[in-house]
């Protein structure tokens, strides 16, 4: 499954999957305990595929940094916890974005992403090769 069809909602643990569009919203999905949710337009949502991190120089895209994670961690679960010091997350996070704005990003914003990939992990979502081809090939038909 692409990043496309990932959610975050505010104020909601975990992430979630797109199930269906409705009227007033859409239905999701958790990805920790599979309870569905039907939440409306107002709600603050946001899709993985549009979450940038901020750089010295551009913003780079979650998809790139959760590349980045799986690399340096084999496909496996990351190496800290999303509950570990600030100095040991920063420090992480400049291991695979070293050029991350310290400014900008925060360190609640490090504990999420190492969240959001463990979690991707474990569900075996982070295959995004094969989900890129099968967009194109959905495309193409």
């Amino acid at each position: 499954m692409s990043l496309e069809k990932v959610l975050a909602i505010a104020g909601k643990p975990g992430l979630y999957k797109l199930v269906a569009q409705t009227r007033g919203g859409f239905v999701a999905e958790s990805l920790i305990d599979k309870k569905r949710l039907s939440v409306n337009i107002q709600q603050n949502v946001s899709v993985l595929s549009e979450i940038a991190i901020y750089t010295l120089t551009e913003e780079v895209p979650l998809k790139e940094v959760l590349k980045s994670i799986k690399k340096k961690e084999n496909g496996g679960q990351t190496a800290v916890k999303a509950k570990d010091s600030k100095d040991k997350l920063e420090e992480y996070f400049f291991e695979i974005l070293p050029e991350y704005d310290e400014d900008r990003v925060y360190v609640s914003d490090i504990k999420k992403v190492i969240q959001w990939y463990n979690l991707l992990q474990e569900h075996d979502m982070l295959d995004f090769e094969n989900s890129s081809k099968e967009n194109a090939k959905s495309e193409e038909e």
